[in-house]
C-alpha cells in the first residue's frame, strides 16, 4: 500500500469515505499492531476531511486513554461514562453532538470544538477503545459519517 491517500476533489462526504475506506483497508491489512494503525487513520481522516481533531481513546482498565491523533493537544484520560467519549464507551453505540456547548457533561479539551462523533471500537464485543472526532464547525457530523466511520473503526 502507498503512503499516499489519494481522495477525490470537490467530492461529497460519501465519495470521499468510499474512496477512503479501501485505502485503509490496504493500509492496515498488513500491519497488526492496532496503534500504528490507529496513527494512519487518524492521519488520513484527518487529511482527507480536513478534521480538527481525529484519534483514539484506549480502553486501559477503566480508563479511556489517548492514544494516537492528529490535532491540537487533548485530554489524556475520560472516565467511564464521562463526556461524549465516555458515553459512547458506557452506551457502546456511536454518539453524534450537532453542538457540544448543548452536550451535559461535555469535556472540554478545546474550546475550538464545536461539534463531535465517537464511534466505539469493538474486539470480541468488548469495546476496547473509541474513535473520536472533532470539529470547528456545528453540526459536521451526520449518518453518513457514523456508517463509514464505523467501518473504519473496524479496521483497528
Amino acid at each position: 500500500m502507498s503512503e499516499h491517500i489519494i481522495t477525490p476533489r470537490n467530492a461529497s462526504k460519501q465519495a470521499l469515505y468510499e474512496s477512503l475506506l479501501p485505502q485503509l483497508e490496504g493500509l492496515t491489512a498488513g500491519e497488526s499492531d492496532p496503534v500504528a494503525n490507529m496513527a494512519n487513520v487518524a492521519a488520513a481522516l484527518r487529511q482527507t476531511f480536513g478534521f480538527f481533531w481525529a484519534g483514539f481513546y484506549r480502553v486501559i482498565g477503566d480508563t479511556l486513554v489517548l492514544g494516537p491523533f492528529q490535532g491540537p493537544v487533548a485530554c489524556t484520560r475520560i472516565a467511564f461514562g464521562r463526556g461524549v467519549c465516555g458515553t459512547a464507551w458506557k452506551e457502546r453505540r456511536t454518539v453524534i453532538v450537532p453542538d457540544v456547548e448543548l452536550f451535559l457533561g461535555h469535556i472540554a479539551c478545546s474550546d475550538a470544538s464545536k461539534s463531535e462523533i465517537v464511534v466505539p471500537l469493538f474486539d470480541a464485543g468488548n469495546v476496547t477503545g473509541v474513535l473520536d472526532i472533532d470539529s470547528d464547525r456545528l453540526n459536521a457530523f451526520d449518518e453518513t459519517d457514523a456508517k463509514y466511520l464505523a467501518c473504519i473503526a473496524k479496521l483497528i
